[in-house]
């Protein structure tokens, strides 16, 4: 069974989702995301993803202290992104209560500190994060386009050890017209093994069953529980 994983992005410490990205499409859910977290929680989810995207702008971790509450307060386990560039970075994100943490942009610019980071933590708690626009690793908060192609670079790190990679569509994420399905399964065609987590674009409860039919093992998403188009109660068959 497809793994529900839903999405907490925060800016000033609230709960907000964009649309490709793009800041200035900003739209606020909530202002105390561990309410949010709770709420998950409530209904059975067990797993969170969290991007800081104060942090991903900054290049370094802001809100942290929001990653904190959501850990005092639930059970969730935490997967942390958003601004982790270095080894202060990584302490403070698992000091903060993160299980396991996504790494881009370091998996692009400076692949020794990723590699190392993969080495010390293991697999199960670094999460590579490939970002993908027009077919290219797009880093920094999606503001910058690189010139690593997809499958090269998913590749090279699973070679080193990844067994989990968290990909996303950058044109289909915060549109609610559908997930990249067909991008999706060329990967698990290509790695069968792969533990691939799906982000951006889902839109309703037909499209996590898509996703699940296609053998995509889990599925990250946020704007449409946030936009009413998915129900929590649609997600209880995936649950507990």
């Amino acid at each position: 069974m497809i793994e529900i994983i839903p999405a907490i992005d925060i800016i000033d410490g609230k709960c907000v989702r964009l649309t490709k990205g793009d800041y200035s499409t900003k739209k606020v859910y909530n202002e105390d995301p561990v309410e949010v977290a709770k709420m998950f929680e409530s209904y059975g989810i067990t797993r969170l993803h969290t991007v800081d995207l104060d942090g991903a702008k900054s290049q370094h971790i802001v809100n942290y202290k929001v990653i904190e509450k959501i850990a005092d307060h639930t059970s969730l386990v935490i997967d942390f992104g958003g601004g982790i560039k270095t080894d202060e970075d990584l302490d403070i994100a698992f000091a903060s209560g993160a299980s396991m943490v996504t790494i881009g942009s370091v998996a692009v610019k400076r692949p020794d500190l990723f590699e190392s980071w993969l080495k010390k933590y293991g697999d199960n708690k670094i999460i590579l994060g490939a970002d993908v626009k027009n077919g290219l690793i797009s880093i920094n908060g999606w503001k910058e386009e690189g010139n690593d192609e997809l499958i090269p670079f998913l590749q090279n790190y699973i070679a080193k050890g990844v067994d989990n990679v968290l990909c996303t569509d950058i044109s289909k994420d915060g549109m609610l017209q559908g997930p990249a399905i067909e991008l999706y399964k060329s990967i698990m065609k290509l790695f069968p093994e792969l533990h691939l987590i799906a982000s951006g674009g889902v839109s309703c409860i037909e499209d996590i069953e898509a996703l699940e039919a296609a053998g995509i093992p889990a599925v990250v998403f946020g704007k449409a529980i946030y936009e009413g188009k998915i129900k929590m109660e649609d997600l209880k068959k995936y649950v507990g």
